[in-house]
């Protein structure tokens, strides 16, 4: 018998400073925190799994190039355009405008500490 994963249940973004990630992911992105996280990181109640900014695992060297390179992490939101007016004033640096996607409308912004993140809406 063969056994599968069934995908993600939880993701978490390696970081220097904690603190001013999970700022970020509040201030910038409305992101709630959990009433309980681990130490060394602060876990947010996203769905359909948690989000969490931790301290890096030993081994990890965030200073050998951008963070997360190779990697694809999207949010859903329900107004893309929204939200991407909303980053632009705060002066988040966008990386793609707002096009359409088999998602719905998308655009990709600079996270914490150099992280590629993408939003998207619903699909009209």
């Amino acid at each position: 018998m063969s056994v599968s994963i069934d995908g993600p249940t939880f993701v978490a973004l390696q970081v220097r400073d904690v603190e001013a990630a999970a700022e970020f992911c509040e201030k910038r992105l409305g992101l709630r925190r959990t009433p309980a996280s681990p130490p060394g990181a602060v876990v947010f109640d996203t769905k359909p799994c948690p989000l969490a900014v931790r301290e890096p695992l030993p081994g990890t060297d965030l200073d050998s190039g951008r963070p997360g390179l190779g990697v694809a992490l999207w949010f859903s939101t329900p107004d893309a355009q929204a939200l991407h007016d909303q980053l632009t004033e705060a002066d988040v640096k966008i990386l793609a405008p707002i096009t359409d996607s088999p998602f719905g409308p998308m655009f990709s912004f600079v996270g914490p500490e150099g992280y590629v993140l993408t939003a998207h809406g619903a699909r009209p």
